[in-house]
């Protein structure tokens, strides 16, 4: 790939030294250190704490979602396209209000503050949820109490409006304390290791692969043990372990906070782009300054925005660079004669800041690449579940347990799981061999890994559903809607989606935050999240374009009610297709991509040198 500069270790880089901003050293050491006792803060010893937080946090929000649906039909009484677009509607806003949660990490309270009021108010909401289904009070009588009431045969009782009100607010305020937690959990995290020091920031990447461990193992014990918990014992424990789940991640996120290197917010990040763009576009007729040394840098200004790095200046995007180009007017006067006035932003801007605008356009097409992953992968929770329930589902020949259908999920966790564990032990040190990177190999690689992997996943899908209506037209239940094949035959497609997922997913968080700028990390991780909301809007539409595309004159399609009769394996390949397309446009953008330039301070053996570092290997 195309040489870049980024942030990485030296053993991999060559470096240059240069000056660092005075100013950030001492905001940086602040963070870093206890003022009291002189103890380093963050590091290994603050992830217990949020290993734990994060582990109790998806127990409790995988446990209180994957059977939602149940619960709002079955128990709520709510018709199932009103239960589905409820549903439907606290997702849309959960995907985003993590934009509003970022930016107040970001710009006004800090991640810490932000996470930790964020998950009071989920507590509150699925503690109001839990008293709803364990209060009969706060429910429509059941189904048979309606009968006896003279209801009638198979009369269900209706929700009252205050009912269904209390459930809303839940809903809401789960929503809100989502918003508020997903995207500043990750940097939070990662914040724990010191960026100044190249031992500490080598150790960022081990962290992003054991949170997303963490992050699968939880949802794994989640998809089995509580929503066994909740068909068979009982809505009131169902909800109320993933409420008591909450409450302990609270206390062991809180418990840590004397040792937690907490960053103070910097301003809006918007802003400061907003401020760049106008300032360009103001000078957009001012002759391009050919040596970059003229363009405006204001150390001590960016001080709170550049606390373990500078950005310097790259050739690419040059148009903005004309926001730092010093023009008449733009500085204030410094003459005894006149009071000394406030720099206008909005006219001139310093080369980091234009920086930090360049670097949040090229992050753009690589984000966009990792949509199209999603709605492959987003097949698993309808026509791949659609598949299994027409399958033999027992879990050996003479048996009489059957899977169910949509615990089929189940192999994606594990597979991916078995494939972060083996990365991290073995394939990282293999790679770190060739390449001298300490995380193995690079978040572009890795993405690139995964994207091909979820091609395979497509194109295997497509191939064993043309095997399973095979399979039904020979046993005689094409009619029937099943099918006497093993659904064990769906366990590769599931495997390949967690493999792909271990390698994109990871590989895309620890893009987002190490490409992001510093002081917009939360954004760029509720940037993360984002994506997955949109790639399962564009499986929704891809849904949509093909089952009115391939209707008949007498009313087939590829994707009908019963699928022994459909194309579904063609929908699979149309996905397959549009996922090599999307593989060769990533390539192209990894391959043009400019890595984000840092100017680092160093602290070796108690002497400080700052660098610039030039990625080699990407």
């Amino acid at each position: 790939m195309q040489r870049g500069v980024a942030a990485s270790a030296c053993s991999t880089t060559e470096c240059t030294t240069a000056p660092l901003p005075p100013q950030a050293q001492p905001m940086a050491a602040e963070a870093a250190m206890d003022g009291k006792k002189g103890k380093r803060k963050g590091g290994l010893r603050t992830m217990p704490f949020i290993f734990a937080n994060e582990v109790a946090e998806k127990l409790a929000v995988v446990g209180f979602s994957t059977n939602m649906l149940t619960y709002l039909t079955q128990q709520m009484h709510m018709p199932l396209a009103k239960a589905a677009t409820t549903l439907t509607n606290f997702g849309g806003t959960s995907a985003m209000t993590p934009l509003i949660g970022a930016y107040l990490a970001d710009a006004c309270i800090g991640r810490f503050w932000t996470i930790a009021g964020a998950s009071v108010v989920y507590q509150f909401g699925m503690a109001l949820l839990t008293v709803s289904a364990a209060l009969p009070q706060f429910r429509p009588a059941p189904c048979k109490a309606a009968e006896a009431a003279g209801g009638g045969s198979g009369a269900c009782e209706q929700a009252l409006p205050w009912q269904l009100a209390v459930l809303y607010v839940s809903l809401f305020l789960n929503a809100v304390g989502a918003g508020g937690y997903r995207p500043c959990i990750v940097a939070f995290g990662a914040d724990q290791f010191d960026e100044s020091q190249t031992a500490e920031r080598a150790r960022t990447w081990g962290f992003f692969n054991w949170y997303y461990f963490c992050n699968g193992a939880s949802q794994l014990v989640a998809v089995t043990a509580v929503v066994y918990v909740q068909d068979n014992v009982g809505w009131g424990w169902g909800l109320g372990v993933p409420a008591f789940c909450m409450g302990v991640s609270v206390i062991a996120f809180v418990g840590g906070y004397p040792m937690y290197r907490r960053l103070d917010p910097s301003g809006s990040p918007f802003t400061r782009l907003a401020q760049v763009a106008v300032a360009a576009v103001r000078k957009r007729r001012v002759p391009k300054v050919e040596d970059p040394g003229r363009l405006y840098e204001n150390d001590e200004m960016d001080a709170p925005i550049s606390m373990y790095g500078k950005l310097v200046h790259t050739p690419q995007l040059s148009f903005f660079d004309r926001a730092a180009n010093i023009t008449d007017g733009d500085l204030p006067r410094t003459d005894a004669s006149s009071s000394k006035q406030p720099l206008n932003l909005w006219r001139l801007s310093t080369v980091h800041r234009v920086e930090e605008l360049k670097s949040v356009v090229r992050m753009g097409p690589i984000w966009a690449a990792g949509i199209l992953v999603i709605t492959a992968s987003s097949q698993q929770h309808t026509f791949s579940l659609q598949q299994a329930s027409t399958m033999d589902r027992r879990i050996a020949p003479h048996s009489s347990f059957k899977i169910p259908a949509g615990s089929m999920t189940v192999f994606t966790m594990l597979a991916m799981l078995v494939t972060l564990f083996v990365y991290d032990r073995a394939l990282v040190p293999l790679a770190r061999r060739r390449t001298g990177l300490d995380r193995g190999i690079s978040f572009l690689h890795r993405m690139g890994v995964g994207f091909t992997i979820s091609v395979a996943a497509s194109l295997v899908a497509g191939f064993v559903e043309r095997h399973r209506r095979e399979a039904a037209a020979a046993g005689g239940t094409t009619d029937a809607g099943t099918t006497p094949l093993s659904v064990y035959w769906l366990v590769p497609q599931y495997a390949l989606h967690g493999v792909a997922e271990a390698f994109n997913s990871v590989g895309h968080l620890e893009f987002m935050y190490d490409q992001a700028p510093e002081s917009m990390r939360s954004t760029a991780t509720a940037l993360f999240w984002l994506s997955i909301s949109l790639g399962s809007y564009v499986s929704t539409l891809l849904i949509t374009i093909v089952h009115r595309w391939s209707a008949g004159p007498d009313g087939s399609n590829w994707l009908p009610d019963n699928i022994n009769r459909g194309k579904l394996d063609y929908f699979y390949w149309v996905v397959t297709l549009l996922q090599v397309m999307n593989l060769v446009y990533y390539l192209i953008c990894a391959r043009q991509y400019t890595y984000k330039p840092v100017q680092h301070h160093e602290e070796e053996e108690g002497e400080d040198k700052s660098m610039v570092e030039l990625q080699q290997k990407v």
